[in-house]
């Protein structure tokens, strides 16, 4: 018994010496992991927490592609102040992104420049969406209706606003929004 109890207050102790892991500090919103769209590496969600996310489900053959364009002079003009555009490949509508993964990352590198971070080819709607965009969709109260709709998350990773793909990147309403949460604190 006496072992027991010292080995439990040698872990408490050695648990009050180093810092509570990242994971913990985690928005629930932001627990989740997705292949990166170049290399396959998983990426979580999570270091990214305490950003302000622009979450986008992009395609390489849509009427709004030319978006990417946008998108990524916001990323570059806006990061620094903790704006992160995350990009989701999706073939969900009008099976606009037929390509695989090393394709859509090659044309969104080749014809736009972009340097956000992209993560797999993935089902943004119905019932085999992934279950962030499922999160997203519930708190939101809005689904994707087509490609190129965003979910701008605040820096806590609780609030979630949904604006369709006929807003630009450069919507006032939108930019609004992203300098509001650009301006609370974590």
């Amino acid at each position: 018994m006496k072992s027991t109890l010292r080995k439990l207050a040698a872990i408490a102790l050695l648990a009050g010496a180093f810092p509570a892991s990242a994971a913990a500090d985690c928005p629930r919103l932001l627990d989740h992991s997705f292949p990166s769209l170049l290399d396959q590496k998983p990426q979580s969600l999570c270091q990214w927490r305490g950003k302000v996310l622009l979450v986008v489900n992009t395609a390489s053959y849509c009427g709004f592609t030319s978006q990417y364009d946008g998108l990524e002079k916001l990323y570059a003009r806006l990061k620094p102040r903790g704006l992160v555009v995350v990009g989701f490949p999706s073939n969900d509508f009008g099976e606009q992104e037929p390509g695989n993964n090393r394709q859509i990352a090659d044309f969104c590198r080749l014809t736009y420049g972009i340097q956000f971070p992209m993560l797999a080819k993935t089902t943004v709607v119905g019932e085999q969406a992934n279950p962030f965009y499922r999160q997203l969709a519930a708190i939101s109260g809005s689904a994707p209706q087509w490609n190129f709709h965003k979910y701008l998350i605040d820096r806590d990773g609780r609030q979630v606003l949904s604006f369709g793909s006929r807003v630009a990147p450069d919507d006032r309403a939108l930019l609004a929004r992203i300098e509001e949460f650009l301006g609370r604190q974590p």
